[in-house]
């Protein structure tokens, strides 16, 4: 297996230009969850070598050989993907975060398979704020409900929000929606005032929406490089 690359100075260019980022916009600073799907444990334990903690996986099954070889290193993972409630149970155990959540059938599935020997697991409602047809999330109308919801429920620690705007090409429109994100976030905090995390921005727009109001950023090939090809 050749070697890998350090990713020490990806990883501070990436930290450096988010500061600056919210810097910018008059924002304070955001977190950064290094999307680690596709990539082998060698790969994320070298960046976590470089001072990352916190990693993203898209897929259950895909994440826990992962989690369970980098266990020594007590990092921080997060689901980013779709998670059917039939998963919620290997979910509930293995993460610390599930960004995805869009109904309160896949809360209360989150909340009952949660083990009380762990924190209570920490959740964001995706939202479909372009509105696409086909892509999961609720709609903006759905928030407060859901939010109401989750808050329900002692074994889930409602954070905020996430959201994967439309991948438009002009940035202006993509700005357009990270600005409605932050709203809905503003929003929901009149009711849930504890809620500090607008998790969105990926790797070719995470500056614009930091300046917009992110709070978490997800990047996995600015820092990791180009995925490696599909066997």
């Amino acid at each position: 297996m050749p070697p890998i690359p350090d990713p020490g100075p990806a990883l501070g260019r990436i930290l450096s230009s988010m500061a600056n980022a919210a810097h910018a916009g008059g924002r304070p600073a955001a977190r950064l969850v290094a999307v680690s799907k596709t990539r082998d444990a060698q790969a994320i334990a070298a960046v976590a070598a470089a001072g990352q903690r916190a990693f993203g996986e898209n897929y259950v099954q895909e994440a826990l050989p992962k989690i369970e070889a980098l266990r020594a290193l007590s990092l921080e993972w997060h689901l980013i993907g779709h998670l059917q409630s039939n998963k919620a149970d290997l979910a509930a155990r293995a993460f610390d975060w599930v960004q995805t959540v869009d109904s309160a059938r896949l809360a209360t599935a989150l909340a009952r398979h949660r083990p009380e020997a762990l924190e209570p697991l920490n959740v964001l409602i995706q939202v479909n704020i372009d509105d696409e047809a086909g892509k999961h999330g609720c709609r903006p109308q759905e928030i407060a409900p859901l939010a109401a919801a989750i808050a329900d429920q002692p074994r889930l620690r409602l954070r905020g929000l996430m959201a994967i705007p439309a991948p438009e090409p002009d940035m202006t429109r993509r700005r357009a929606a990270f600005r409605a994100m932050a709203a809905q976030f503003d929003a929901l905090r009149t009711n849930h005032p504890d809620l500090d995390t607008l998790s969105m921005g990926m790797s070719e727009d995470f500056l614009a929406a930091i300046e917009e109001g992110a709070t978490m950023v997800r990047v996995g090939s600015a820092l990791f490089g180009p995925r490696p090809p599909k066997p």
